[in-house]
């Protein structure tokens, strides 16, 4: 029987990515993705490699879109403003799609060539700008890991509600910025 007309990994995806945010990554399955596409499970399979597949390919595309979120809010910027400007896209982009996020995080069994490389450039952003403050090659690993917690941490807490005290949160974000740049400055 040939692929409902329409019905693609593209769509499929999008559906899944849906799905993800609204409802949260570990909510979409086969069977729920396929009621939502009006189909039977078992189409699926002509697309993706199962469940696991599925999250394989919602993390490539969370990852392509990160990866250009970040490109996007640091063209043309540099040191701190590029620091902040990326950090407010990444918190924009979790916010937006937590789901999606969530499945960026993926960790495949196999060697998957694919999947690695989107990761590496996505950390490349991160690379690249954090380099404009001249760390030695430790020194600059140390800050990398320093922001992708930062900005993961934030996030995480703040999707599973863990910022309950009536203090803006948007605030909070930027003083936490704001010290890691102190922070960077006095390592030079």
């Amino acid at each position: 029987m040939p692929p409902r007309a329409g019905l693609n990994l593209q769509s499929i995806v999008k559906a899944a990515t849906v799905l993800a945010d609204e409802h949260g990554l570990h909510e979409v399955t086969l069977t729920i993705l396929a009621k939502k596409l009006g189909i039977r499970s078992p189409s699926l399979y002509n697309h993706v490699n199962g469940l696991p597949g599925l999250r394989r390919e919602m993390a490539l595309t969370g990852l392509d879109q990160l990866k250009n979120v970040l490109m996007y809010a640091t063209v043309g910027r540099s040191e701190d403003k590029a620091i902040r400007e990326m950090s407010r896209a990444y918190l924009e982009f979790t916010r937006a799609h937590p789901g999606l996020y969530e499945a960026t995080l993926y960790i495949s069994d196999t060697d998957d060539k694919e999947l690695d490389t989107m990761k590496n450039q996505v950390l490349e952003l991160f690379t690249q700008v954090l380099a404009g403050f001249d760390l030695n090659d430790d020194a600059l690993i140390h800050a990398i890991r320093g922001l992708r917690s930062v900005l993961h941490g934030f996030s995480s807490l703040e999707r599973t509600g863990g910022f309950g005290l009536k203090v803006d949160v948007n605030q909070s974000f930027e003083l936490i910025i704001d010290t890691f740049l102190q922070g960077l400055h006095t390592s030079q």
